[in-house]
This record gives C-alpha cells, sequence and structure tokens, in this order.
C-alpha cells in the first residue's frame, strides 16, 4: 500500500482519535509533511521504537502504541499460560502522552488476558527494569523518548531478566507486530473492568522501597560518605524528567546531605522548558546546574535524562569555571574507584570482569588491566552487558563488576539489568567524596588517572539524515566504508578493519580472523597508533554515528589526533 492509500485509510476513519483528527486536517495540503508520517511504519527493532509524536503509521500515536502492544501480546499467546499469566510490568516517563500510551498498552494486553502491573506515575527505566525481575514478570514495558527532543517518545520491551528483550523473542515479536497491520481493528479491554478483576494492578511505592533497599548496597565504604558526605556541595539536576524523587531519597539514604536539586528543573515537564535538549550530553543542559553550582561553590554538578538511565557530570575547575566530563571519562573515574576500594577492602573478586561496548574507551581497559580484572567486550546496546551479567550467573566464569557505555550509560551493581542514573549518582558522589576527603575533587581525579594510564580522548559524532531518502543516505554510507574506506586516516595507517556485519576482521596482510560476536552493522578501523575509528547507523534514530578513540602522552596531543581524525571523516563523506 502507497502512502496516499494509508493516509486515505486513516482520513476515513470515522474512530480516528480526536487530536489526530486535527493534526491530519492541519496536514491535508501538506503533502511532503503527509507523506513523511504515511510513507512507511515506524520502525519497530530490537530496542523497541522510538519517534515523532503525531497522526500516521510512521508517528508515535495510540495506534501505533497498540500495534507495538498487540505483537508482544501475540508473541506471549504463543506461551505456555503460567508464563503468560507472569504478565507485563509498564512504567512511562514525563514526555507528551506517556501515561495514555502506557494504559493503551495495559489495555491490549487486557484483551488478550495478560495481566499488567502499571506505575501510578512516571518512574525511570532501571526501575522498570528491576519490576520486571522483583515482580517475576515475563516482560516489561518502558514508554519514554530517552533523552530524546519534546517532540519525541518511545516503547521499549524489556525480557524476564530485566533486560532489554532479547534477539530471538525480539524478532519473533517484530514479525507478530507487522501481522497486526490493521491498527484500528486492535482490541482494547475496558480499563475499568481490568482494574476491578485486578487483570490490571497499579504500582508504586512498594516497588520504590523494594529498588531503593538495593541502591543502598551500591555504596561500598560507608563510613566515607558518612565523613564527607555531610559537607561536599553536590548540585542535581533530574531534567525536567523521572529522576527527582528516586535520585533526592537515593542520596538521602546514603548520606548525602548537602547536595541541592536544581528548583526549574525538579519539576516533571515533557516541554523540557528550560533546556533545548534534555541530554546530560549537551553542555546547555547545564547551564542552570552551572548557574547554581557557582552560587552554592559546589564540587559537582550531575544531570540525569528524562527516563534516568544517562548520567553526566561537570566538576569545578581550579579556575571555578566546570568542565563537563564525557561518559569514557566519567566510567574511568567509576571503575578506578570501585577496583580500588574493593581492593583494599579485599572484596574485589579474583573473577571480577567489567562489560563495555566495541565504541567506548580503552581508557577503562588500562584501568581494569591494573587491577588484573578481565575487560569484556559487547556490541552496542545495554543489552548485551546484560546478557553477559546473566552469562556470569549461569557459569560463574566471572563476578560482574561494572558495565558502561560511551553514551553516559553505567551499571554498578546488576539488580537493574539496564544502564541505570540512580545507581551511577550515587556512586559518582561517592568517589566526589573518595576525592574530597584527599583535599581533590574529581577534576583532580581525572588528571591523576590521565598521568597514570595515558591521555585518552575520544569523541562521537552524529549525523542526522531525516525523512524519506535519510534511510538510503546512510545505507550508502556505510556502504561506501565498508567497500572504499582509505588505507589511513590522517595519514595514520589503518591495520585492521573489524567487520561486525560480516563477522570478519581483515588486517593489512590480507589475513581474515571470525568475530565471535552476533552480527551487527558496525565497522571499526584500528590505526598503527593505537586509535581507532568505528562507524554505525543508530538502532534507534534516524542517524549515522562515527566513533574516535586517541591517546597520547600528554592532553593536547590526544586532542589534536581526534581533531585530526574527525577532519578524515568529514573529508572522506564528502568526496
Amino acid at each position: 500500500m502507497n502512502w496516499e492509500k494509508t493516509y486515505k485509510k486513516w482520513a476515513d476513519y470515522q474512530g480516528l482519535e480526536e487530536s489526530l483528527r486535527e493534526e491530519l486536517n492541519e496536514l491535508k495540503d501538506n503533502k511532503d509533511a503527509l507523506e513523511d508520517a504515511f510513507y512507511a511504519p515506524l520502525e519497530f527493532g530490537t530496542a523497541g521504537m522510538r519517534g515523532v509524536i503525531g497522526v500516521g503509521v510512521n508517528r508515535m500515536n495510540i495506534y501505533t502504541v497498540r500495534q507495538a502492544t498487540e505483537g508482544l501480546a501475540l508473541f506471549m499467546d504463543t506461551l505456555d499460560d503460567e508464563t503468560k499469566k507472569r504478565g507485563v510490568a509498564i512504567s512511562f516517563d514525563s514526555r507528551h502522552h506517556s501515561k495514555d500510551f502506557a494504559h493503551q498498552a495495559a489495555r491490549v494486553l487486557g484483551a488478550h488476558g495478560i495481566p499488567s502491573y502499571v506505575f501510578e506515575s512516571l518512574r525511570p527505566t532501571p526501575e522498570l527494569s528491576f519490576t520486571v525481575r522483583n515482580l517475576h514478570t515475563y516482560a516489561g514495558i518502558m514508554v519514554t523518548a530517552s533523552h530524546n527532543p519534546k517532540q519525541y517518545n518511545g516503547y521499549k520491551i524489556y525480557g524476564e531478566d530485566g533486560g532489554q528483550m532479547p534477539p530471538e523473542e525480539s524478532n519473533m515479536i517484530t514479525k507478530f507486530v507487522r501481522q497486526a497491520s490493521d491498527l484500528f481493528g486492535i482490541e482494547v479491554a475496558d480499563e475499568k473492568e481490568l482494574l476491578k478483576n485486578n487483570s490490571m494492578q497499579i504500582i508504586g511505592s512498594e516497588v520504590d522501597q523494594a529498588y531503593l533497599a538495593e541502591v543502598k548496597k551500591v555504596t561500598i565504604d560507608q563510613q566515607l560518605v558518612a565523613k564527607e558526605g555531610k559537607t561536599m556541595k553536590l548540585i542535581f539536576s533530574p531534567l525536567h524528567g523521572t529522576g527527582a524523587m528516586l535520585g533526592e531519597k537515593a542520596l538521602q539514604q546514603a548520606g548525602f546531605a548537602n547536595f541541592t536539586m536544581v528548583p526549574e528543573q525538579a519539576k516533571a515537564d515533557p516541554e523540557f522548558s528550560t533546556v533545548k535538549k534534555p541530554n546530560p550530553e549537551d553542555p546547555a543542559a547545564f547551564d542552570l546546574s552551572i548557574a547554581l553550582g557557582k552560587k552554592e561553590d559546589a564540587d559537582l554538578l550531575i544531570a540525569v535524562d528524562p527516563d534516568a538511565d544517562r548520567l553526566g557530570a561537570a566538576v569545578r575547575q581550579p579556575s571555578g569555571e566546570y568542565q563537563l566530563l564525557t561518559g569514557n571519562q566519567i566510567a574511568a573515574l567509576m571503575l578506578d574507584y570501585i577496583l580500588t576500594a574493593r581492593q583494599e577492602n579485599n572484596k574485589l573478586p579474583k573473577n571480577a570482569a567489567v562489560v563495555k561496548s566495541i565504541v567506548s574507551s580503552e581508557f577503562a581497559t588500562a584501568i581494569a588491566r591494573n587491577y588484573d580484572t578481565q575487560m569484556i567486550n559487547v556490541l552496542t546496546g545495554f543489552k548485551f552487558i546484560a546478557e553477559q551479567i546473566k552469562h556470569f550467573e549461569e557459569t560463574s566464569e566471572h563476578t560482574f563488576v561494572f558495565g558502561f557505555e560511551e553514551s553516559y550509560g553505567y551499571l554498578v551493581r546488576p539488580f537493574v539489568r539496564d544502564k541505570d542514573a540512580i545507581q551511577s549518582l550515587v556512586m559518582l558522589a561517592e568517589v566526589a567524596a573518595y576525592y574530597k576527603e584527599q583535599g581533590k575533587n574529581l577534576y583532580d581525579g581525572l588528571q591523576a588517572l590521565f598521568e597514570k594510564y595515558g591521555y585518552f580522548a575520544e569523541k562521537t559524532i552524529a549525523l542526522t539524515f531525516d525523512g524519506v531518502e535519510g534511510a538510503q543516505e546512510i545505507k550508502d554510507l556505510m556502504t561506501k566504508f565498508r567497500k572504499n574506506a582509505p588505507a589511513s586516516f590522517a595519514d595514520v595507517e589503518v591495520v585492521a578493519m573489524e567487520d561486525f556485519l560480516n563477522s570478519e576482521k581483515h588486517t593489512k596482510n590480507g589475513k581474515v580472523s571470525p568475530i565471535a560476536l552476533p552480527k551487527s552493522n558496525v565497522l571499526k578501523y584500528l590505526l598503527a597508533d593505537g586509535s581507532w575509528i568505528a562507524v554505525r547507523p543508530s538502532g534507534t534514530e534516524p542517524k549515522i554515528k562515527f566513533y574516535v578513540g586517541t591517546q597520547g602522552d600528554s592532553q593536547t596531543e590526544s586532542l589534536d589526533k581526534r581533531q585530526a581524525f574527525e577532519d578524515a571523516i568529514n573529508t572522506f563523506i564528502q568526496k
């Protein structure tokens, strides 16, 4: 069916939700906008779906949410009754329509006789992951667009271990989603009836308490926190999202009494009115935190994204200004402290392991090596870190001590199986307390790690290709890099190329060896000076991402290398 026929079907549907009807009427003379909204279904992949809120099959609305949930429900219909009756936990963030989308999902599940456990109000993604494990549900649904701008929303499905749904099950769900092609014919149960017969249960504080009890165990040195936590000044921002309530309670129970929440950003707001992007990677998201930090002479500024799975931080420099840390730097600081503190307390397992993504810094690898701790690399996506944790538990081969991705996601303790900014908030505050006891701050700590392990610098470059032609442009770029990549970047020779789609590593002497990871559309170039460059299309956004990692004997050298490689990538793209 071409987009005009799909559009006509929506325009002719008499029961169309009123706000969507109004939007459709506004767009009726805008052919380009209509084509973009109807040319193809919103992509449902291994991480769920994410898109602009609005009318059409290529948008987030109650009909596409119902379709996604129908796919999950049809898949659960194939399971045995006992498994099916375990049900689905559902949470949602502060975005437009999030609560409605969550309740629509519960109604679709209810029509299939599948119980749901829906949070009374917004809760973070990591708590949803915890809830699946805590309530022993078969699956979880998180309605969120994470750190994307206000016009977006999204939908993620979690498996019974609390990690994002594994590929085999996810692929089956995707097939069922596409089978549910009649978006207006999907049955939804009456919510009042579901609540009356307990097929839909509202959950809240009891799960919060169970989650916070586990977060309390994140703290390693309680004496240290008790000593420094009363005076160390910390600014915390939930960026108008879900992190406010649990973040505040987690800090308080750990013993950090001298923190201030950015008042303008403490209130949930789907407009994210004080920031252009609610993303802790974005320097502008810290403007209010920096102003408050200077006023209160704060040691550390921390912000989490709207669903509280990503965390960013800024530290005070000797000049009194604040410098943002990268995700890789935050991970290095936390990892070094965790390994140091656990080793000093004789609590570092002999088979300790850290797990990171293949596009994350080797800074952490150098730290892990210093503590005889295994570093395991996995594909991008925290579900692959969750899979490793599950493997460790089943085999006792390793003991998980830390996991991270360069995109500001970290996990300290595995009672959650996704990145957890609430855990990370408490841990990073403890790391700051560790340095404060020595008369230092995190900026000083980072410089000390650089001096010890080398000066690492990384950068992620994201290019956006929207609209009908965007997907093809991204595909063409991946083909160009795969088949015609240069033999050197910035005059530094490529000594090996790893093609994760073909599961092959090619060295410059023509040797080909297998890569023992699942297939994924990722390319990674290893350079003669120890630097690396990776390229991959985003799985949730219309973007292609380039990752650059360098190492030097000084900060200037590593940054200069990074800039040279970035320029080389741009030159190659534009040829």
